[in-house]
């Protein structure tokens, strides 16, 4: 897609401003923990504890950057037979995302959601991965007793995020979905 090619597509698409339109996508949280770099003082050793267990679930996040509005769900797998229930359940008009496999699925062809996809490798046109880079910033670090409590912390922060629309629009970064690309 070249420059300018979205607003292109989201007018092929004949999508207007009052559509459900959300740039998704998702990422695998688990507890393989990761060592976060920590400031202190000189001469001071830091210690982290490093948890190594490999389990994790897949968040499917979406976003809305004109409203601020937000929307997730937890997959145990990614795969587009995951994938499909959820979009049926949003029932939105459209989906924004990169081209994974799974989001080129065949069987996501019958649902009514379109879907859009984002240029290969500019994760930064997408405000879903600030979010993640944001969740990565509260969870990595830590050692959780199991995947329910990693879970458990994201959808926390997940929540606060949800009831703070400035917020959410602010860390979301510029916005793709200007009203002048839609009708």
């Amino acid at each position: 897609m070249e420059t300018g090619g979205l607003s292109a597509a989201l007018i092929e698409a004949r999508l207007h401003a009052t559509d459900q339109i959300l740039l998704a996508d998702e990422v695998r949280l688990g507890l393989g923990g990761q060592v976060r770099r920590v400031l202190a003082p000189k001469g001071v050793k830091v210690g982290q504890r490093l948890q190594i267990e490999y389990r994790w679930r897949y968040l499917l996040l979406g976003v809305d950057p004109r409203t601020g509005q937000l929307r997730w769900q937890w997959l145990d797998r990614f795969r587009q037979d995951q994938l499909k229930p959820v979009l049926a359940e949003w029932g939105l008009a459209a989906v924004i995302w990169d081209g994974a496999g799974a989001h080129r699925g065949k069987t996501l062809r019958e649902l009514p959601t379109q879907r859009l996809f984002l240029p290969p490798a500019a994760p930064q046109l997408n405000p879903a991965e600030r979010v993640f880079a944001a969740i990565r910033r509260r969870v990595e670090g830590r050692a959780y007793p199991d995947l329910a409590a990693t879970q458990a912390m994201v959808d926390a922060y997940l929540h606060e995020l949800a009831a703070d629309p400035v917020e959410l629009t602010r860390l979301g970064g510029h916005s793709i979905l200007r009203g002048n690309h839609l009708k």
